[in-house]
């Protein structure tokens, strides 16, 4: 690859807001490579999908090592951390054979991030890294989701390097990847007593857990990302839409 010209990285490029992130880049014209693991089934196709869209790609294995190689190599000015997993793939792997825990949210969300981390620093970028987390990620949860939610923010906090930490709320959009038919439901359903909240002057409340777009959320965070003001700070829900 030709280092010269990469301005940013996604990592978790092919996730439902990630894939948006590389295209809402592209349709900027910031140089993007899009990290696809090496050991996905679907190498080709989103090699394919995201070279006709007009980003490089990488499919550097998710170790500290050959991923610090390849951040050095890159020097981005950017990095985009759409990593995470859910209890629907942990339960896929087990059902395989495999090792569930390879899949959890302490291995995925939490130590992918961190290896991230680490590789920027060891090889003393300054990038901004931006960090998609959830709603209620500034706090311990009583989940373990929410849980490594929490720890994840705290590492990309005390990293050193400069960031932006995005909240949403449920995530709806087409094209997602694992049917979520009943978080879907929920986000619908939710979104209607919201609606009937801001009506009686629960405008925070509705702007806070109200749904939000892949597609809005990624324009949202490439938009922070180039923002030199929104550096070291953490946008709730609310503060993602346009």
């Amino acid at each position: 690859m030709n280092s010269e010209k990469t301005r940013a990285v996604v990592l978790g490029a092919t996730g439902f807001t990630g894939r948006e992130v590389v295209a809402e880049l592209v349709a900027r014209k910031i140089p993007v490579v899009a990290h696809v693991r090496p050991d996905s089934p679907r190498l080709a196709e989103w090699r394919e999908r995201f070279l006709k869209l007009g980003a490089e790609v990488d499919a550097t294995p998710w170790n500290e090592k050959p991923l610090t190689e390849a951040l050095s190599r890159l020097r981005p000015d950017y990095i985009f951390a759409c990593l995470g997993t859910t209890r629907a793939r942990m339960g896929k792997v087990a059902k395989s054979g495999g090792a569930p825990q390879s899949q959890s949210y302490e291995a995925v969300d939490y130590g992918l991030t961190v290896m991230a981390l680490n590789a920027a620093k060891a090889v003393g970028l300054h990038s901004r890294f931006v960090y998609l987390s959830a709603l209620g990620g500034g706090r311990p949860g009583a989940t373990a989701y929410g849980k490594w939610r929490f720890k994840t923010e705290q590492a990309v906090i005390q990293s050193g390097l400069p960031y932006s930490i995005a909240r949403p709320s449920f995530i709806i959009g087409p094209g997602r990847d694992d049917r979520r038919l009943g978080e879907l439901i929920g986000a619908k359903t939710i979104d209607a007593v919201l609606e009937l909240a801001g009506l009686l002057g629960l405008k925070k409340l509705r702007d806070r857990l109200h749904s939000i777009s892949n597609a809005t959320l990624a324009r949202a965070l490439v938009r922070i990302a180039l923002d030199p003001n929104a550096e070291n700070k953490v946008y709730e829900s609310e503060q993602l839409r346009p």
